[in-house]
């Protein structure tokens, strides 16, 4: 468990954190907790849809960076999900209440900010959901995400 609480990692705020906790990590994975509660994507019998997943795991992957950073002493940046190259999902939904091990795992990694996780979602008894996952985290995100006026 990190010394450090999950909204201090990730860009995100309230409802729109979907993990618990960072269970372990170290310089190129991350291991992260998060039971399936109520909230904004959820189905009316309170499950997540499958694809959500993707999600659950670019998050773990953001509180991997943010973990980083803050061992390093500096500020935890923004970062984006490119995509994905495959996404199996292996269940029709996430169960509510279900309680999920996310693992994250940095298989390469370019100078420019640009790597590759492999990811994968558990529950208590199988293997729901994995992923490989393209993210970038620029030097400077602010100035990636500004726009330009239109003249």
């Amino acid at each position: 468990m990190t010394p450090w609480p999950i909204a201090s990692l990730l860009p995100h705020a309230g409802d729109m954190i979907l993990i618990d906790e960072v269970r372990s990590y170290d310089a190129d994975s991350l291991c992260a907790a998060a039971v399936v509660r109520p909230g904004p994507y959820s189905l009316p019998d309170g499950s997540l849809p499958p694809w959500l997943g993707m999600e659950l795991m670019a998050q773990a992957v953001g509180a991997w960076a943010g973990c980083q950073a803050r061992q390093a002493g500096d500020p935890v940046k923004l970062g984006f999900l490119l995509g994905t190259r495959r996404y199996e999902s292996h269940a029709d939904t996430l169960p509510a209440g279900a309680r999920l091990t996310i693992h994250v795992c940095r298989g390469l990694a370019d100078a420019s900010g640009i790597s590759i996780f492999e990811c994968e979602l558990h529950d208590e008894v199988r293997l729901l959901a994995q992923a490989r996952l393209n993210v970038y985290q620029p030097q400077d995100p602010t100035a990636f995400i500004q726009e330009e006026s239109p003249e």
